[in-house]
């Protein structure tokens, strides 16, 4: 309906002369605030005032002289204030358009303007030492939701899990499991500073035992060294397994060791030297001029010791990421990386890439807490909740949804007992019960004999209820939704919508007897019952949640 009023308005503006055409670019449709002012509005008239030194209503009124309503859609058109232009719309025409809707079906919402172009997501990418917590679950979840929008706009998308298995967390990891190991084997000891502490690490040095008990007898450096490989490859299998018990499946695992067994550090290392990029320390130590790229200051990239920094190991890995062939790359990042961003930048400019391809989303950290009281989530004796215990507590629909429920770069407060309940108060509760008493009621329709068999505009004439209309106007807005959070890689976008529809229906089913004592409404209302219930399951689907039929 908006874009119909778009184009009446252009045509009004081609009819009014070369002076109003001229400026066509600046038309922009909006939803009207208060329902007193119509349902669409446009403040082109103030826009072009100053360019065509004329009064804003002199303009607005000329521009409505010259509109033609050839389908007969407008029941008025008013200016108000300064020049607003008000539409209202024909109240037995909004029903008209749930024939896209229903046509679509489950393809209803998606986008071309992807389609040709490439999209790599990186994400989680947490370091194979230990169980993935509640804040990498948060990150799973906005990754895996910003892949299925992007691939609903066209996009061929490509998710990435990058696996920090190079380094000294790996040598810290090693040594942890063989102390493990020595402790099993009754030599306890106190473990090292740096060394991790969380009892995960007893199951993995029991597995390792029993697959090589000659750790014990064998020399602390290769002993560390197969503790490491062994425990790491334990972790990062428990982690594929969570993810995926989590409705996140990765396309692709790229290991930072994969970097420097390909030589591929030491090429950008040396591409940066032969760019003027890098100069030597007093110390031997390398470093990268990232301050020429807009860094607070120039960072390490070579230690003295010779060797390589992780940052010298990301610039790599983004080079070979840009090198790939995508059009674009999206990196999520814990909020704690944020000082990280512009020397990553840098990285990507000094070896001749466009930055811009490139965008990084920052996830803030998730509050946990049990009917309002906070869940301890230290990490200082290794200790934390993790992402499994999560899911197997509230499933997988509540935690989806329930991290959806903010912006990435808003703090999330993570209601276990909440994200549990079947009532109202639960978001992912009042969506899904939504979905399945639609279901229900279409159910019980058929059953009582009344059938639809698809859009009929005799009927769809008859939803002209104040209810009817809002919903409406809720289910067409869904594609720019999807739409606008795709090219804002803004995914809790699709939750808030969800949370918005669902009220319009709650109320709507409590105020309007859908199955009546007249056939044709009857009909009506149902056709308007399959166009949410299409809706419903397409946003849904976009989330990774579920959309039960019954409850």
């Amino acid at each position: 309906m908006r874009n119909k009023i778009h184009n009446l308005l252009l045509q009004a503006l081609q009819r009014a002369g070369e002076r109003y055409a001229a400026h066509s670019a600046l038309l922009d449709i909006a939803e009207a605030k208060e329902k007193t002012h119509g349902n669409y509005a446009t403040n082109i008239a103030m826009l072009v005032a100053g360019i065509l030194k004329c009064a804003p209503k002199t303009i607005a009124a000329e521009i409505i002289a010259n509109i033609e309503d050839g389908e007969g859609i407008i029941a008025r058109v008013e200016i108000a204030g300064p020049g607003f232009i008000n539409f209202f719309i024909k109240k037995d025409l909004w029903g008209t358009c749930l024939k896209d809707i229903l046509s679509a079906g489950a393809g209803y919402g998606r986008q071309t303007f992807g389609i040709g172009k490439k999209a790599l997501l990186e994400f989680v990418s947490a370091n194979p030492t230990g169980p993935l917590h509640i804040g990498h679950a948060r990150g799973a979840v906005v990754g895996d939701v910003l892949a299925r929008l992007l691939a609903a706009c066209g996009y061929e998308v490509s998710k990435e899990y990058y696996i920090n298995d190079a380094g000294n967390q790996m040598s810290n990891l090693g040594l942890s499991t063989l102390y493990r190991c020595r402790e099993l084997g009754g030599d306890k000891q106190d473990l090292p500073e740096d060394c991790y502490r969380g009892d995960y690490l007893l199951d993995i040095a029991r597995a390792a035992l029993a697959r090589h008990p000659e750790i014990l007898e064998m020399e602390a450096g290769e002993a560390i060294a197969l503790c490491g490989k062994f425990a790491s490859e334990s972790i990062m299998r428990g982690i594929v397994a969570d993810l995926e018990a989590f409705g996140v499946v990765f396309d692709n695992f790229f290991a930072e060791s994969t970097l420097y067994k390909q030589g591929l550090v030491e090429t950008a290392l040396t591409d940066l030297k032969n760019n003027g990029m890098v100069y030597r320390g007093e110390d031997g130590t390398l470093w990268f001029k990232s301050s020429t790229f807009g860094d607070e200051k120039d960072r390490v990239v070579v230690r003295s010791s010779g060797e390589p920094t992780y940052f010298a190991a990301d610039i790599a890995y983004h080079r070979q990421k840009f090198d790939s062939g995508f059009d674009l790359l999206i990196d999520i990042w814990g909020a704690d990386h944020h000082g990280y961003l512009a020397r990553v930048l840098a990285g990507v400019e000094a070896l001749g890439n466009d930055a811009r391809k490139l965008r990084v989303i920052l996830i803030q950290l998730v509050a946990l807490s049990r009917d309002g009281k906070p869940v301890a989530m230290s990490t200082r004796k290794g200790e934390f909740v993790t992402m499994r215990e999560v899911i197997d507590e509230v499933g997988t629909d509540a935690a989806r949804y329930n991290f959806m429920l903010r912006r990435s770069d808003s703090h999330l407060d993570f209601d276990l007992e909440l994200a549990k309940r079947q009532s109202n108060d639960n978001p992912v509760y009042y969506v899904q019960y939504a979905h399945a008493r639609i279901c229900s009621v279409l159910k019980m329709a058929q059953e009582k004999g009344f059938s639809v068999s698809g859009y009929d505009d005799s009927l769809t004439v008859l939803l002209q209820t104040p209810e009817e209309i809002e919903i409406i106007k809720a289910l067409i807005s869904f594609p720019d939704i999807v739409k606008a959070s795709a090219q804002s890689l803004e995914a809790h976008r699709i939750a808030f919508f969800l949370n918005e529809v669902a009220a319009l229906f709650h109320s709507y089913y409590n105020k309007h007897k859908v199955i009546t004592e007249m056939e044709s409404l009857t009909k009506a209302r149902l056709l308007l019952l399959l166009a949410l219930k299409i809706v419903i399951g397409n946003a849904l689907a976009l989330l990774g949640v579920s959309a039960p039929e019954k409850m």
